[in-house]
């Protein structure tokens, strides 16, 4: 393991990772040991939101993989930038209305779905400098 390949990435891809370690981080710590309702956990649920948001935008600048795509540069990776607006939007909208469970459910499946699936296909799947700073060149 090497971060190599991340100091010589591009700016918009060390700030992609800029947010997405740390919501990786809050995320795990808010689903496993938070206590839920909490001041803190409705703090920290905001910060981890907003990382969120602000890692979907970054990522919307990253054309690494697909620099010739047809669709803007865009790749498949890139169909989870709606999901995450969405299930954002799904996961504010349950706790503004006292509904637990979707508020539950939606950031389970943001954090399994655009964190936990993306990363492993990211890291294991997909060359590329999460690949590279896993594996090597």
């Amino acid at each position: 393991m090497t971060i190599e390949p991340l100091i010589h990435a591009p700016l918009v891809v060390q700030a992609h990772v800029a947010t997405v370690v740390p919501a990786f981080g809050l995320g795990a710590w808010l689903l496993l040991f938070s206590r839920k309702g909490s001041r803190w956990h409705r703090a920290l649920g905001v910060m981890f939101l907003a990382l969120m948001v602000i890692t979907a935008i970054v990522s919307l600048f990253i054309h690494r993989r697909t620099p010739e795509s047809a669709v803007f540069g865009l790749s498949s990776t890139h169909l989870f930038v709606p999901f995450v607006f969405f299930a954002t939007w799904r996961a504010i909208n349950g706790a503004l209305r006292g509904n637990i469970t979707q508020h539950q459910r939606w950031v389970m499946g943001l954090f399994f779905g655009a964190l936990v699936i993306n990363g492993v296909n990211n890291i294991f799947f997909l060359p590329g400098i999460t690949h590279n700073v896993f594996f090597g060149p």
